[in-house]
C-alpha cells in the first residue's frame, strides 16, 4: 500500500470541499445555528455510532471544554457515554432507541442536534433526528456523498463529496474543528491563531 496515495486521497477530498460552495455555505449555516441556540441558553448535542461516535465525543468536548481559548464552557454533549443508559435501553428496547429516547428527555426547542453518520443510514441516528425535528430542535446530519435517509430529514446537510468511510470521517473532523472556531470566535471573540 502506498502511503502518499492514501494522504493524497485524503487531500482530494478536502479539495473538493474546499472548492464546493454549497458546503461552505452550509458549515457557516450550522455554524450560526449553534451560536444561536446557545446564546438562547440552548444545547447541542452530538450523537454517532463508532468512528462517529469517537468524532461526536471530541467535538462535545472541544465545546464544552476549550477550543483555542479560555472561556466559560458551552453546553455540549455526546449522547452515547452514559454506558449503562445505553446499553439498558438497547437491551430493554432497540438499539435504534438508544439516541430518540434520550433525546425524547434532553431536547428542547431550538436545541441542535449534530447526527453523525458516513452512509446516512444509520437506524438509531435516523431516529433520532426524526425524534429532534418532533420536538422543535435544529437538525443537523453529517454524511457522505448521498446523505442516505438523513438527507431529507435534516435542516442542515454537510455531505462529503466521497464515498469511502475513512476519507468521509476525516473531513467531518476537519469541519468539527471549523465549526468550533467559528463558534468560540463569535461568542467569545476572535482569539485565534492566523
Amino acid at each position: 500500500m502506498d502511503i502518499r496515495k492514501i494522504i493524497t486521497k485524503s487531500i482530494e477530498t478536502k479539495q473538493k470541499l474546499l472548492h464546493n460552495e454549497l458546503l461552505i455555505q452550509s458549515i457557516q449555516q450550522v455554524a450560526d445555528a449553534i451560536v444561536l441556540s446557545l446564546k438562547n441558553d440552548g444545547k447541542i448535542l452530538f450523537c454517532g455510532n463508532g468512528g462517529s461516535a469517537a468524532d461526536a465525543q471530541h467535538l462535545a468536548a472541544e465545546l464544552s471544554g476549550r477550543f483555542y481559548m479560555d472561556r466559560e464552557p458551552l453546553f455540549a454533549e455526546a449522547l452515547h457515554v452514559n454506558t449503562s443508559y445505553l446499553t439498558a435501553v438497547a437491551n430493554d428496547y432497540s438499539y435504534e432507541d438508544i439516541y430518540a429516547r434520550l433525546i425524547k428527555a434532553k431536547g428542547r426547542p431550538g436545541d441542535v442536534l449534530i447526527g453523525i453518520s458516513t452512509s446516512g443510514n444509520s437506524g438509531n441516528i435516523v431516529k433520532a433526528i426524526q425524534q429532534a425535528r418532533e420536538q422543535g430542535m435544529v437538525t443537523v446530519g453529517w454524511t457522505g456523498e448521498t446523505g442516505g435517509k438523513m438527507k431529507a430529514l435534516c435542516q442542515h446537510l454537510i455531505n462529503i463529496p466521497s464515498t469511502d468511510t475513512p476519507r468521509i470521517q476525516e473531513s467531518h473532523i476537519l469541519i468539527g474543528h471549523i465549526i468550533c472556531e467559528l463558534v468560540e470566535n463569535e461568542i467569545f471573540g476572535k482569539n485565534t491563531p492566523q
